[in-house]
């Protein structure tokens, strides 16, 4: 274990829990705080560490040892050249693992237990689906494998990515000034975990929203429209198995409903709520019936 993955483990675990655990007494006092979710996110957290221990499988295993074996050559970070690469390309292959998880629902099923909360805070960080690396989300790392990046490295890479975005789930740090836009704050991460129509499907970004801007998929906070957290069709179960499995469970029922494989190829890799036949409920789908706008501002 290298000394980074020893100060991930050892250090920021522990931190990341404390903080949440912090921040749950304190809003508790301020107001209401749903310990019941925090049990759910910390289901969630302990979850995920048993299928990495028990079952560190991906679907994509195949793909994983031919990339690792075909190799263009070997990049090591031994400056800021090569870290200030593997920051921004980490960054790139990130936004569209993340723009998959919402708009493909295979990636959906998994990524919708971190959606889950109806109340964003720190503990909302650590429920991110117990599931992802099984359902073969690693692949969208894979080609900073294929160019040269060690593999344990891009691991430990990403999960300093995420552990960036641990902070960005309070909904008390305001916005940022001229760092909107550019960083990803707790302001557009806010965005990115609404509900409302104006707001779905934006703001991707690791630690930067600047692929966002470049496409097309950047929405500011709005000061007339208070985010509402949760899924669209919200869940309250406090069930962590619930939690965990719903979105799963909701795809094998229309997987078995199909009657064609085009059908059974849509429900797979199309975006959430859309249907062969008869009335979607995509975000273009509910946008389009409610005559919203993404992101515009009344005016």
């Amino acid at each position: 274990m290298t000394p980074i993955e020893k100060f991930l483990l050892f250090v920021m675990v522990p931190s990341v829990l404390a903080c949440s655990v912090l921040e749950g007494v304190v809003l508790s006092r301020r107001g209401d705080y749903d310990w019941r979710a925090f049990g759910v996110s910390f289901f969630d957290y302990a979850l995920r560490l048993a299928v990495t221990i028990f079952a560190p499988l991906t679907i994509a295993a195949p793909l994983v040892s031919w990339v690792v074996a075909h190799r263009l050559g070997h990049l090591t970070v031994d400056g800021i050249g090569t870290a200030l690469l593997l920051f921004v390309l980490l960054e790139f292959f990130y936004y569209w693992l993340h723009r998959a998880a919402h708009r493909v629902r295979w990636f959906w099923c998994n990524h919708a237990v971190h959606h889950s909360p109806n109340q964003l805070c720190l503990a909302a960080s650590i429920r991110i689906g117990a599931f992802g690396r099984l359902s073969g989300n690693v692949i969208f790392m894979l080609p900073l494998v294929w160019i040269g990046f060690d593999a344990r490295l891009v691991q430990t890479a990403l999960a300093l990515n995420l552990l960036y975005q641990f902070w960005i789930h309070a909904t008390w740090i305001p916005k940022l000034g001229p760092l909107e836009g550019w960083l990803n704050t707790p302001s557009a991460h806010r965005v990115h975990h609404a509900a409302n129509l104006e707001y779905l499907d934006a703001n991707y970004g690791g630690v930067l929203v600047v692929f966002d801007r470049l496409f097309g998929t950047y929405i500011p906070e709005r000061d007339d429209l208070p985010c509402r957290y949760g899924w669209v069709h919200p869940i309250t179960s406090h069930n962590p198995l619930k939690v965990e499995f719903m979105q799963w469970g909701l795809l094998v029922r229309d997987l078995l409903g199909a009657r064609s494989l085009a059908a059974v190829w849509g429900y797979l890799v199309r975006p959430p709520g859309w249907r062969p036949q008869g009335e979607s409920n995509t975000t273009e789908a509910l946008r389009a019936r409610a005559g919203v706008v993404p992101g515009l501002t009344q005016g």
